[in-house]
């Protein structure tokens, strides 16, 4: 008995997650030929407590609604019929430890796809353990489903067969991002700041290398990475920024490092732009108010201002699910990838991990007007990008405001898939099916 609490105290924060997303999933009927056939299991990863915990909600929320999409059109076929899909959810509070637990939790309880992505150091040991795992049990083999880990290097030097990833990397958000930068003649000094992690710094990196090929011309007047999560003040950071005299910022930030930066750039006075990679949500624009409007960009692969009726008719969707300003924050890679799954689950006929990978290398998906492909020699999506500008709500280029806030993103350059394609690097060991 002793035993058993010590386990139960253990693994109760994770049980009430699971049931609590399960609950969440299953808010939509669910056709009863479901109850004959166990469930496809997916687990997320992911920091729900903490300081970045609002990410961690923002993902939860599109999961659900893609995994109840499948699901209320009848789930996925199999060779043993049709299945329904269910998203179990696990607090990793954003650290690699407790993921390692969350990771262990799951497999147990028969997961046999994990899906994680806030954090690309999370991600990196994610990796690294389901593969021994996958080597080590062969018949409980899971697949790996990275939504926003965005370090290079993990379909680079650090691919790995058993990983998928469905958002752009940092270089090739950076690329994009430095096509729109490089066309403002009138900036002549920039700073960099990001988070001190894998990510952080490969953000610097390809910030500094792309801006000497592209703009020469372009002084570099400050360069600082800072503790990722745990700085509650910015103030001081913003003040250097101020000081160096520049007149734009690049940064990777997110979660709360983001909108506590650009807080305190505003109550700061600095008047410069950002180029970011993930300003347009989770509190960034009503932060920066009319300070950000145009002077905030931001890159993604697709933003509610993309204009055609595909893709307002799908924010509109999400917006019915969602209507609350708080959950605002939709990502069609996270649709996509759950499509993709669903996908490859059915050319398989099975579930299995191993047969699901063969079939989800060469998945090709489309939703809102968009199309995404996966390369199969590294596992990196290819799929189109945005670029947008901050703007006030309101005319045919920013119908759709952000959480609420009254301001919303004008997109201002749109790149296809094969503009922002890299070369791969990766050198990958393939099982033996």
């Amino acid at each position: 008995m002793l035993l058993f609490l010590r386990l139960w105290t253990r693994l109760w924060p994770c049980a009430i997650l699971c049931l609590s997303c399960s609950a969440l999933a299953q808010s939509t009927s669910v056709p009863s030929s479901f109850a004959q056939l166990p469930p496809v299991q997916l687990a997320l990863i992911e920091g729900m407590s903490g300081p970045f915990a609002n990410t961690g909600e923002a993902v939860l929320r599109n999961l659900v609604w893609a995994v109840e999409r499948v699901n209320a059109r009848g789930g996925v076929n199999t060779q043993e019929g049709k299945r329904r899909l269910v998203l179990n959810r696990y607090d990793s509070k954003g650290q690699s430890e407790e993921a390692l637990t969350s990771l262990r939790s799951a497999i147990d309880s028969g997961a046999q796809f994990v899906l994680q992505g806030n954090s690309s150091a999370n991600a990196a040991v994610l990796m690294e353990a389901i593969q021994k795992h996958n080597e080590r049990e062969p018949l409980r083999r899971v697949l790996f489903l990275n939504y926003a880990a965005v370090d290079p290097a993990l379909t680079q030097e650090k691919c790995n067969f058993w990983h998928f990833r469905f958002d752009a990397h940092a270089d090739m958000r950076m690329t994009a991002l430095m096509q729109v930068l490089k066309q403002d003649t009138k900036l002549k000094s920039v700073y960099l700041i990001g988070q001190d992690y894998s990510f952080g710094q490969s953000v610097l990196r390809e910030a500094k290398l792309q801006l000497e090929k592209l703009r020469p011309d372009i002084q570099l007047v400050g360069e600082e990475l800072h503790p990722m999560g745990r700085v509650k003040d910015f103030l001081p950071y913003a003040a250097k920024i101020k000081a160096s005299g520049a007149q734009a910022v690049i940064t990777g930030n997110w979660g709360n490092d983001l909108s506590l930066l650009v807080k305190a750039a505003k109550d700061m006075g600095f008047e410069g732009k950002f180029y970011t990679f993930y300003g347009n949500a989770l509190g960034a624009p009503a932060a920066m108010g009319d300070a950000g409007v145009g002077n905030v960009l931001a890159v993604a692969e697709w933003m509610p201002n993309v204009r055609g009726p595909e893709s307002a008719k799908f924010y509109q969707s999400f917006k019915q699910r969602f209507p609350k300003p708080s959950e605002d924050y939709l990502h069609l890679r996270m649709q996509l990838m759950v499509e993709a799954l669903a996908q490859s689950i059915e050319k398989a006929g099975q579930s299995e991990p191993l047969a699901v990978a063969l079939q989800l290398e060469h998945a090709e998906v489309s939703m809102a007007g968009q199309r995404g492909k996966m390369r199969a020699i590294d596992h990196q999506f290819q799929q189109p990008m945005v670029v947008a500008m901050m703007a006030k709500q309101g005319g045919p280029d920013v119908p759709f405001d952000v959480e609420g806030s009254g301001y919303g993103f004008k997109v201002i350059r749109q790149f296809k898939a094969q503009e922002l394609e890299m070369p791969s690097a990766c050198k990958m060991n393939r099982p033996t099916p």
